[in-house]
């Protein structure tokens, strides 16, 4: 089973269990999801793990990172609907404020979606959707699967 017929068995079960087995890295940072009409909404509770500088304490800027990552991917993944797979060409991240030790959220949208790039804008916050504490601008590049 490839990563678009995961992500397709995901949307019709509303079980997103499958997608910790296809991004593991999800697990291990402990991404939540969760669908909200049609849009997803992604989780990152509070971790000790995830902590960078422990004198703040903070997030680890990498964490952040990875997270508005996985998050775009599976956004960008979850409203395609071609049969390509998204590749990541680049991944901007403005760092706005410190993650707090506490749950982080993370909100995407499709800026952009062609035949072959797609462009998606994550920004995450932790107590106010008004305050973000990060925004990326991920590039990808779209490569078609074989039927």
């Amino acid at each position: 089973m490839n990563a678009l017929e995961i992500i397709r068995q995901v949307q019709q079960n509303n079980d997103f269990s499958p997608l910790y087995q296809l991004i593991p890295y999800a697990s291990l940072i402990g991404i939540e999801f969760e669908r909200q009409q049609d849009a997803l909404l992604f989780h990152m509770p509070f971790k000790d793990e995830n902590i960078g500088n422990s004198a703040l304490p903070a997030l680890h800027g990498g964490v952040l990172g990875g997270f508005m990552e996985l998050s775009s991917t599976i956004h960008l993944l979850w409203h395609m609907q071609t049969n390509s797979l998204p590749r990541v060409v680049d991944t901007s991240v403005d760092y706005l404020r410190s993650g707090r030790p506490i749950t982080t959220h993370a909100k995407c949208e499709v800026v952009r979606h062609g035949r072959r790039v797609a462009n998606v804008m994550t920004q995450i916050w932790q107590d106010d959707p008004d305050k973000p504490i990060a925004t990326a601008r991920t590039h990808y590049i779209l490569t078609p699967v074989d039927q």
